[in-house]
C-alpha cells in the first residue's frame, strides 16, 4: 500500500491510495504543492500576468483609487464574517442574485439523469459527483452577486424538464432554500454562507445541507463542498480557490465518493486538479475519478489500492461546454440564459430577481442608478423590518416551511427549510391558464414585500 502511494504521488497523478479517508486530505495536499517544494506559501497571482491593478482599471470597473478607498473601510472587519453586515459598492458586483446563482448548478442537470438511469451504484456516484463539479467554472467569476431582499425568489423552467425555485427565507443571518425537479430527480437546498475577512482575501464557508433523490431508486445523496478563497480581494487581480475535500454521501448504502481539489501552488501549479475515488460502505475504492473542474471529469475502475485495473482506461463523464468569449462578467450562455426571460415561466412571481431594478441597471451599465435603486431596496427591507417589529410579527417564507432540524456541518450548524409544496400547485393553476406574459415582464414591478402599503412602513 505504502509503495504504491509514494508511486502514484511521483507520477502526480494521485496523492493517496488509502482507503482510509481520515488520511486523505493530508496526503493530497502533499501530492502538487509537497513535490514543488512550496507548501504554506500564498500565490499571488496564478496567472502570471504583471500590472494587475492596471489592466482591471481598464476594464472600467472597480479603479486603483476606488480599491484605496474601500481598503480604508474594510480594514477595520480583517477577521469578521462581513456576510450581511457590510453595505458594499455595486462596482463589485455582477447583474444576479445568490438565488440566480443557485440556479447556475443546474447547467448540467442532464448528469443526475444520467444518474437517476444508471444501475451501477458506483458509477451512479461518478455522475451525481461530476454534476457538483460542474458549477465550479461558474463558481470562479470574481464580481459578487447581490444579496437576495427577504422573500426574494427566483423561478427557471425550460431547461431539461426541470422546475426550479429558490428563496431567501431569512435575513439575520443570510439563509436561502431552494428546490428543483424533473421526472429524475429532486434537489433540496438550504444555504448560509459565512464568511471571514482576511484582508486582500476572503474565506467562504458553504454552511448548508444539499439533498438529492434519484426517483428512480430512492437513493439519496447528501453533499458537502469545500470552501473558497477569493484572492487579491482588494489589490491585484482577484482570483478564486476552492482547496479542500468534497464528500458526497449515499445516505441510503453508505457509499461516497471523496474528491479532493488541489490548492493553487506557485505560478499555478495544480490549479484546477481535482482527484478522488468512488468508496464503497466499507471504505474500500471502487473508482478513481480525475479531472480539472474548469475543463473535464473522468474515472476508471480500480483495485482495492487505487490502482487502475489492467485493460481499463479513464472515461470522460463530463466536459465543459462552449463558453462565451471577452464576456463582460464572465458569463458562460447559461448565465445569460438566468438572467433572461426566456427560463421565465408563465405569469412570473412579482419577488423574482431578474424584476430588481438595481440588477437590471447594472446589467445595462448604469452603475450610478444600480447604486440608488440597491440603496432605496436595502432601506425598503429596513422599513419592512422596523414594522414587523413594531407589529409584533414574524416573516415566514411562502414556499419552504422551517423544521426542526438541525443539520451539522464542518462549519457549524443550522436550521433546515424543507419545501412545502404549494409552489407545485401555484405553477399547476398557472400553467393551466391560456396567457403568455413575456411583455409585462419589462413593466413588472419587484415586490418581495410583506406589507404592500409602504407608506405604513
Amino acid at each position: 500500500m505504502s509503495s504504491s502511494r509514494n508511486k502514484l504521488e511521483n507520477k502526480g497523478f494521485f496523492a493517496s491510495m488509502s482507503s482510509s479517508l481520515s488520511m486523505f486530505s493530508n496526503a493530497m495536499h502533499r501530492s502538487v504543492n509537497g513535490l514543488l517544494g512550496y507548501e504554506n506559501l500564498e500565490v499571488v497571482n496564478p496567472e502570471g500576468g504583471k500590472d494587475d491593478a492596471e489592466e482591471e482599471a481598464h476594464k472600467g470597473r472597480w479603479k486603483q483609487e476606488e480599491r484605496d478607498s474601500y481598503w480604508k473601510m474594510m480594514h477595520k472587519y480583517i477577521g469578521s464574517d462581513v456576510t450581511s453586515m457590510v453595505t458594499l459598492p455595486v462596482i463589485i458586483f455582477e447583474p444576479m442574485t445568490m438565488l440566480q446563482k443557485m440556479a447556475e448548478l443546474m447547467e448540467y442537470c442532464h448528469l443526475l439523469d444520467q444518474a437517476n438511469e444508471c444501475e451501477d451504484p458506483y458509477l451512479r456516484l461518478v455522475y451525481a459527483a461530476s454534476w457538483a463539479i460542474s458549477v465550479y467554472y461558474a463558481f470562479q467569476r470574481t464580481w459578487k452577486p447581490f444579496n437576495p431582499i427577504l422573500g426574494e425568489t427566483y423561478e427557471m423552467v425550460n431547461h431539461n424538464g426541470i422546475t426550479f425555485l429558490s428563496e431567501q427565507v431569512s435575513h439575520h443571518p443570510p439563509m436561502s432554500a431552494g428546490h428543483c425537479e424533473n421526472e429524475h430527480f429532486t434537489y433540496d437546498v438550504t444555504s448560509k454562507l459565512k464568511t471571514k475577512f482576511l484582508g486582500n482575501s476572503l474565506d467562504v464557508y458553504p454552511v448548508g445541507r444539499t439533498r438529492v433523490t434519484l426517483k428512480r431508486s430512492g437513493v439519496v445523496l447528501d453533499l458537502v463542498p469545500p470552501p473558497t478563497k477569493v484572492n487579491n480581494l482588494i489589490f491585484g487581480r482577484t482570483w478564486v480557490d476552492s482547496p479542500g475535500e468534497m464528500i458526497l454521501t449515499n445516505l441510503t448504502t453508505g457509499d461516497k465518493v471523496v474528491l479532493y481539489f488541489q490548492p493553487c501552488g506557485w505560478f499555478g501549479a495544480g490549479r484546477y486538479e481535482v482527484d478522488g475515488y468512488v468508496y464503497d460502505a466499507n471504505e474500500e475504492p471502487k473508482l478513481l475519478m480525475t479531472g480539472k473542474w474548469n475543463e473535464s471529469m473522468s474515472y476508471q475502475p480500480c483495485d482495492a489500492e487505487g490502482e487502475p485495473l489492467p485493460g481499463t482506461e479513464l472515461k470522460e463523464v463530463w466536459h465543459l461546454a462552449d463558453t462565451a468569449k471577452d464576456d463582460k462578467f464572465q458569463y458562460t450562455y447559461f448565465a445569460h440564459k438566468i438572467n433572461s426571460f426566456d427560463t421565465a415561466p408563465k405569469k412570473l412571481l412579482a419577488s423574482d430577481s431578474r424584476l430588481r431594478p438595481d440588477r437590471y441597471a447594472l446589467e445595462m451599465g448604469d452603475l450610478s442608478k444600480s447604486g440608488t435603486e440597491k440603496s432605496s431596496l436595502e432601506e425598503r427591507q429596513r422599513a419592512e423590518k422596523r414594522n414587523r417589529e413594531a407589529k409584533g410579527d414574524q416573516f415566514s417564507p411562502r414556499w419552504f416551511d422551517l423544521t426542526e432540524e438541525i443539520a451539522t456541518t464542518p462549519w457549524g450548524d443550522m436550521e433546515v427549510y424543507q419545501y412545502n409544496g404549494k409552489y407545485t400547485e401555484h405553477r399547476a393553476a398557472i400553467d393551466s391558464l391560456d396567457i403568455v406574459e413575456v411583455e409585462e415582464f419589462k413593466t413588472k414591478e419587484f415586490n418581495p414585500w410583506q406589507y404592500n402599503d409602504f407608506s405604513a412602513a
